[in-house]
C-alpha cells in the first residue's frame, strides 16, 4: 500500500503499490477555508432545492445542491454541529482532485486537519469521527464522486504551521506562536520546539471581530456602509475610492486592535519582552507593521504564508503514516 500526499511539497509515491490513497491537508479557518496546495476559498455556504443557474462551483450532496458565497458561516467553536464545514470540506476535496488532472470517478482518501490548542484534547476525537465518513458520493459541478474518508489526523493548529522550522527551534527553550486568524488569536507555547499543550489559549479577537468593530465605526461616523473587502483593500495598499476620512478610520481601527490583541495577550501572561514569538495566520500579516513597532514586541518572526497550518498538517501525518506503513498500515485514527 502506499499513500500519495497531496501537500506544498507535492506527492510522496512509493514503490510496489497495491492502492493509492491521497492524503489531502485543509485548514477549517472560520474565515477561510484553506488546502496545503494554496486553494483558499470563504467559509460560506449557500443552500438550493434546485441547480443554482449561475453558479461556478456547485455540490450536490443528499438531495441538496450548495454552492460558495462570500458570506460567511458565524463562528462556531465546535464545527460538528452540522454538515456545513463537511461540504465545505468536499469543495476543499474535490477541487485537489481536480488539480490532479482527470476527475476520478471514485477516491480513497486520508484527511489531515486541525484544532486550536485550547479546543485540541477536547474535540480532537469529535472532530476526527466529523469527517471520517465512508461511500460518501456526491457531485462536483455535474460530475460523479465517491470517496472514501480512511483516516482523519487532527493536529494543533498553530503548531502544525512551524513545523517546517521545527529542527531550528530545538535549542530555542520558549518561544511563543501566535496564530491570529479569522475569529480567534491562538497562542501555543512551545519548549525547545516541542508544544506545551499545558500552556495554550485562545482568544476570540481575530480578524472577523476587527472587521465587524470597523463596518460599524464606518456607518455611525461616515453614514456609509462597508464590507471585509473594502477593509481588506485599504489594509493591503489595494486600490479604493472610499473617502481619506473612511480610509484614516480603518487605519486607526486597525492599529487599535493591534494594540487590543497584544494587551490581551499581556493579561494572559504572554509577556514578548522576555520571549520571542513566531507570529501565523493572515491577521498577523495585516498586523504586521504595528507587531513590529510596539514596544510589547522585542523579538518577532512572521510566517507569511497563509496555508502554514495545512501544510503542516500534510507534514505530520505523512511522518505519521510512514510509521503505520512500517508497523503494518494500522487503520487506525491519529
Amino acid at each position: 500500500m502506499a499513500w500519495m500526499i497531496i501537500s506544498g511539497s507535492g506527492a510522496l509515491d512509493v514503490k510496489n503499490v497495491e492502492e493509492a490513497i491521497m492524503l489531502i491537508a485543509i485548514d477549517h479557518g472560520n474565515y477561510a477555508i484553506k488546502s496545503a496546495d494554496g486553494d483558499s476559498f470563504v467559509s460560506g455556504l449557500s443552500q438550493h432545492s434546485v441547480p443554482p443557474p449561475l453558479a461556478t462551483d456547485t455540490i450536490e450532496w443528499d438531495g441538496k445542491f450548495w454552492t460558495l458565497t462570500e458570506s460567511r458561516i458565524p463562528y462556531m467553536k465546535d464545527k460538528t454541529k452540522d454538515d456545513r464545514f463537511f461540504i465545505l470540506s468536499l469543495f476543499a476535496i474535490a477541487r485537489e482532485l481536480k488539480e490532479q488532472g482527470e476527475m476520478p470517478a471514485e477516491a480513497d482518501i486520508d484527511l489531515a486537519v486541525g484544532l486550536p490548542p485550547e479546543h485540541f484534547s477536547i474535540l480532537k476525537d469529535n472532530f476526527a469521527k466529523y469527517f471520517k465518513r465512508d461511500s460518501v458520493n456526491f457531485k462536483y459541478n455535474g460530475t460523479p464522486l465517491n470517496i472514501n474518508i480512511r483516516r482523519v489526523f487532527v493536529y494543533p493548529q498553530a503548531y502544525a504551521a512551524v513545523v517546517p522550522q521545527s529542527r531550528l527551534l530545538i535549542n530555542t527553550p520558549r518561544l511563543f506562536v501566535i496564530d491570529i486568524g479569522g475569529m480567534t488569536t491562538d497562542v501555543l507555547l512551545l519548549r525547545n520546539g516541542k508544544p506545551d499543550l499545558m500552556y495554550c489559549r485562545s482568544l476570540e479577537i481575530g480578524v472577523i471581530t476587527m472587521h465587524n468593530s470597523i463596518i460599524g465605526r464606518v456607518s455611525s461616523l461616515h453614514d456609509m456602509k462597508i464590507e471585509d473587502d473594502h477593509i481588506s483593500a485599504v489594509i493591503q495598499g489595494r486600490e479604493t475610492i472610499l473617502p481619506e476620512a473612511v480610509i484614516k478610520t480603518i487605519w486607526d481601527s486597525t492599529k487599535c486592535h493591534a494594540d487590543l490583541i497584544l494587551d490581551k495577550l499581556r493579561e494572559l501572561q504572554v509577556d514578548l519582552r522576555s520571549t520571542p514569538a513566531i507570529f501565523i495566520g493572515g491577521g498577523a500579516i495585516l498586523f504586521r507593521q504595528y507587531i513590529e513597532s510596539s514596544p510589547m514586541v522585542v523579538k518577532a518572526d512572521f510566517v507569511t504564508d497563509t496555508k502554514a497550518n495545512a501544510i503542516g498538517y500534510g507534514m505530520l501525518a505523512t511522518g505519521q503514516l510512514q510509521k503505520l506503513s512500517a508497523n503494518g498500515g494500522n487503520n487506525g485514527n491519529a
